[in-house]
């Protein structure tokens, strides 16, 4: 049967530059359709459909019933390759679809996310993931359950995974489903099941071999989808060839626009005027350097919780464990940063640029000051509204469309852009395309890091250390189902955004595993009790703080939100374990010579091939 032979490793580039071509070769076959007349919803179906199923096709020629190539994808993903796997593994669709939404609707603040996610892989390259790959384990949970000795650990940390894994991929899911609903015509609660059979497709038959070749598949199509409508608008406003270096000019101008109409974001009435009353609140008694240094303790423990969760996620580390070597691992780092910057670097000038072709009264796509009535009748409105993600109020009731009477969901905006920037629809399709391909790869990850821990540290390690292998992955297959089910279901439920899932599924990473991992390698006194310490008081504490936060009318402590729980979970885990471990026995000799020989970079790995 067809499948994927060895030499493909050796034609990586010349696959994936026709895959390439061809990509490019369709989009311009759309864009001669809808000149001639084709329909925006069946342009918008050709897309997805196109796309989907190139992602299912090399899912199924990835099919593979070897342990190695299922988990680690056989240890033989070249660094820059594997770099564009992580990089399509990590922009999520918090990246691509919410992201420069976050920053549309509040500006610097959200700046706090690029730059704890970018800052993030200097702590994953410095500290943690060459080092994992000496080791030469399978899974996040293998390194604790190993390093710690026991199952405990083991136990602990898949519970950890699972969970932050989880509520990550629920948000992946939200963002197929955002993309369905629009480019299909469907309801969303429908987008969110059609999503989940792509992202199946793509990692049930080839775990990680099949999820490694999709996701660099799905990086070419969302850089090219991300990047192509922010210089065609930066041209097109007049701005200049190169956007980042523009938007310097446009933001002074989206300023000078919202002076004029007397607010600094938009939202609806109702909000608004709520808004308005939490600021008043917050502003009694408190003074303009106090205002400022907790917007400055804000954006700083936002970073550091980000780069923390970023340095923990397991479906982030499990892809280093897919290279080579320990230096290819070091290497694919620094590819997988210039990866990401190419989208991070581009997402304040698409969010500029957005919000000035709304803004701008001298341009032909603005809304605001214009009639309701007219307004109401453009087809992006009626195609939006009718999905449930964006509404107009006339709050005053004058029949013009002020700036706070104009709602958008943050996790429309780089889908709406297009069509809100009166570009070509085929700009669209392409771009619910790269959002697709977003949410996909990184529910990819997510689903395949939770199936692997379940299957191999929970099943094949603590049940049934016997299992064979084909036992084994025939576990991780079923698993998979029934978590993407359970992630469709609750992505249904729209519980919280999208960016706020993701904030909160960092904060579980970094709670429960962040030091367990840091001083697993750095610290050789670190030992078994005091992991568990650590993981479940950082993870315990981290939740029950977000609980009380989110659902139990508890005061933030010193403005630390829901979406900064980890600054009070990580230094609860990095206390009991120093503590623990040093009123308890310190590990053997043998676990110490292990934690000496996963810091030499030569040499080869710790652990066996198959454990």
């Amino acid at each position: 049967m067809l499948r994927l032979g060895d030499n493909f490793i050796t034609s990586l580039n010349k696959v994936y530059g026709i895959y390439t071509l061809g990509f490019l070769g369709f989009v311009i076959l759309m864009a001669i359709l809808e000149v001639a007349g084709v329909s925006n919803t069946i342009i918008g179906w050709l897309f997805v459909a196109f796309t989907v199923l190139i992602y299912a096709l090399i899912g199924v020629l990835s099919r593979t019933m070897q342990s190695s190539q299922y988990y680690v994808a056989g240890r033989e993903v070249p660094a820059v390759y594997n770099g564009m796997a992580t990089a399509a593994d990590w922009m999520s669709g918090a990246s691509f679809i919410a992201m420069a939404g976050g920053i549309y609707l509040k500006g610097y603040p959200y700046m706090g996310f690029l730059v704890g996610w970018t800052g993030g892989y200097v702590l994953v390259a410095s500290l943690i993931a060459p080092y994992l790959r000496k080791f030469g384990c399978y899974t996040v949970p293998d390194f604790i359950g190993t390093r710690y000795g026991g199952n405990l650990p083991r136990v602990c940390a898949v519970i950890i995974l699972v969970v932050a894994s989880f509520t990550y991929v629920t948000a992946q899911i939200n963002g197929t489903g955002t993309v369905a609903a629009r480019a299909l015509q469907i309801p969303f609660e429908v987008g969110v099941w059609i999503g989940l059979a792509g992202i199946l497709f793509c990692s049930m038959l080839g775990g990680m071999r099949a999820v490694t070749w999709t996701q660099v598949a799905q990086y070419i199509v969302l850089i090219i989808a991300y990047l192509i409508p922010v210089f065609w608008m930066s041209n097109k406003l007049g701005y200049g060839l190169i956007p980042h270096l523009a938007q310097f000019d446009a933001v002074s101008r989206v300023q000078e626009l919202e002076g004029l109409l007397g607010v600094k974001e938009l939202l609806p009435t109702a909000e608004a005027q709520a808004e308005a009353g939490k600021l008043a609140a917050l502003k009694v008694g408190i003074n303009d350097a106090s205002a400022t240094a907790m917007a400055n303790w804000k954006f700083f423990t936002l970073v550091l919780c980000m780069m923390a969760g970023t340095a923990s996620l397991p479906h982030v580390l499990m892809r280093y464990f897919t290279t080579a070597s320990v230096k290819a691992a070091r290497q694919s780092v620094g590819w997988s940063l210039l990866f990401i910057c190419l989208l991070y670097l581009t997402a304040p000038a698409l969010a500029t640029f957005t919000k000035l072709s709304l803004l701008d009264p001298t341009v032909a796509t603005s809304i605001i000051g214009k009639s309701i009535s007219e307004v109401s009748n453009l087809e992006w409105i009626q195609q939006w509204s009718n999905v449930g993600f964006l509404k107009l109020v006339d709050g005053n009731g004058d029949g013009i469309l002020q700036i706070n009477e104009f709602f958008m969901r943050g996790d429309i905006v780089v889908l709406a852009t297009p069509e809100m920037a009166g570009l070509p629809y085929v700009i669209s399709g392409l771009v619910a395309a790269g959002g697709l391909a977003a949410a996909m790869s990184t529910a990819d990850g997510l689903l395949l890091a939770i199936a692997n821990a379940l299957s191999h540290d929970l099943y094949y390690k603590v049940i049934d250390p016997k299992a064979d292998t084909s036992r084994r992955l025939v576990v991780a297959r079923v698993l998979l189902l029934f978590i993407g089910a359970a992630g469709a279901f609750v992505a249904s439920l729209k519980l919280t955004s999208i960016l706020g899932a993701v904030a909160w599924a960092f904060c579980f990473a970094n709670s429960g595993l962040f030091f367990p991992l840091v001083l697993g390698v750095w610290w050789k006194r670190a030992n078994k009790a005091g992991a568990v310490a650590g993981m479940i008081g950082g993870f315990g504490v981290g939740f029950w703080y977000l609980y009380m936060v989110q659902f139990g009318g508890m005061t933030p402590w010193y403005g630390i939100d829901g979406l900064r729980f980890g600054m009070i979970g990580m230094p609860v885990s990095l206390i009991l374990m120093i503590v623990v471990s040093l009123m308890t026995e310190e590990p053997d000799q043998e676990t110490q010579d292990m934690v000496d020989a996963i810091r030499v970079p030569k040499g080869k790995a710790v652990l066996a091939a198959d454990h």
